[in-house]
């Protein structure tokens, strides 16, 4: 089996994704590593700086959780100096 010398470097960035429903107080715990936004028919979880591990256990936490995801969407870099 060929190994690659080195693979992608790895990269994290800026997400907001988007749950069907409020999510209780009881489940924020869950997403203790985000900023939770409930909305009137959403609630909204965004992080930064996460890496695709990171990225795939969110999503992995909301599957186990039931709740059902709208959208996963990566935000643009900040501005420099901003």
């Amino acid at each position: 089996m060929k190994k690659f010398p080195d693979g992608p470097a790895e990269q994290t960035g800026s997400y907001e994704i988007r749950i069907k429903g409020r999510v209780s107080e009881t489940f924020h715990g869950a997403f203790d590593d985000l900023t939770v936004t409930l909305n009137p028919v959403e609630t909204v979880l965004c992080g930064s700086d996460l890496d695709q591990a990171a990225l795939y256990g969110v999503l992995a936490r909301i599957q186990a959780l039931g709740f059902e995801l709208i959208e996963v969407r990566r935000l643009p870099p900040a501005p420099p100096g901003g």
